[in-house]
């Protein structure tokens, strides 16, 4: 799998001593796609709107083209398949994200639960344990939910005004 991370990011990137200098960061960007695609597959339905929601979370988050973040986001779902526990990817996360990154991630794993029109218990169960492994408190736990929320009734609404 690392294999398969390295030339992801190799076609990508022209520089030899940009490889060096970013092959941590591309890993974290997989462990982070990585715990959205969790949070996706928690539930045992996965809807196109999830995946929608992802890849635009990975092409605003990261920067990416749509064809790269798409790369990312199957790259993603390959590493999930084959996690054996969440602390791979905490772990990564925990090790480069800043309080504030973290937070955001937190934020989209909201985004990604939501993004179906349902939360589901065992959705935000896992959001609640990746809180936990992200060292993210409470009152952040329940902030990221609302800006999730509001966010999506923010789409819900632009979706249903443009229907009208």
């Amino acid at each position: 799998m690392i294999n398969k991370i390295k030339s992801f990011f190799s076609a990508h990137i022209s520089s030899t001593t940009e490889n060096q200098a970013s092959s941590g960061q591309n890993a974290v960007r997989v462990a982070a796609a990585a715990l959205l695609v969790e949070i996706m597959v928690t539930d045992g339905l996965i809807s196109q709107d999830e995946e929608t929601t992802i890849t635009s979370l990975l092409e605003n988050s990261f920067g990416l083209p749509s064809a790269e973040a798409q790369e990312l986001f199957e790259l993603a779902r390959q590493e999930v398949a084959e996690a054996t526990s969440l602390y791979q990817f905490t772990g990564l996360v925990n090790e480069h994200f800043s309080a504030e990154q973290k937070f955001n991630l937190l934020t989209q794993t909201w985004q990604v639960a939501l993004a179906d029109g349902r939360l589901d218990k065992y959705e935000e169960n896992l959001i609640r344990r990746l809180a936990d492994l992200l060292h993210i408190g409470h009152s952040r736990f329940i902030k990221a939910k609302s800006l999730a929320k509001a966010a999506a009734l923010s789409d819900q609404e632009s979706i249903k005004g443009k229907a009208d």
